[in-house]
């Protein structure tokens, strides 16, 4: 039984193959281009995309400050989904104070990918309350991707 209280789903539709789609979720020079919410920037300390690796990165907002997240990935069957975890850490890895005291310490996220004509419907599913997505302004940082990867693959946002 599915609950909005205890997950958050978002499902999109990108104009691009199932393949770039994949491929922009995990080679590393594209994540760089539309990984992070309008006004952020993104830096990688370090991304190993492949079941069991690892990444660590900064995102900072012009208003809100930085964080830093890492995580693991934990399944990755191409082209069709993409697992991993994610935590609010310091630049050590050692994990903080998350947004709020709804958040959980540790969050898994699995993305899925499915092909429709030539399009790709990308479902994101969350273990986070939707509401506590809302209210720390997760959930519209994950609309605000999707539409600038949506540009990058469609040839709006320079790589």
């Amino acid at each position: 039984m599915k609950s909005k209280d205890k997950e958050l789903l978002i499902t999109h539709l990108f104009d691009a193959p199932i393949g770039e789609v994949f491929d922009a979720w995990t080679d590393p020079e594209k994540l760089k281009h539309w990984y992070a919410p309008d006004g952020c920037t993104i830096a990688y300390k370090y991304i190993e995309v492949k079941q069991g690796g690892k990444f660590h990165y900064y995102i900072h907002h012009p208003l809100h400050g930085g964080a830093w997240v890492m995580g693991t990935y934990v399944e990755i069957l191409p082209p069709e989904k993409l697992a991993f975890t994610i935590r609010i850490t310091n630049e050590n890895g050692d994990v903080t104070d998350n947004l709020s005291a709804q958040w959980p310490g540790e969050i898994m996220t699995t993305v899925t990918f499915e092909s429709i004509g030539s399009q790709t419907k990308t479902t994101i599913h969350e273990a986070v309350s939707e509401a506590e997505a809302r209210k720390t302004g997760a959930y519209a940082g994950w609309i605000m991707m999707f539409n600038k990867l949506n540009k990058l693959l469609t040839g709006q946002l320079p790589e």
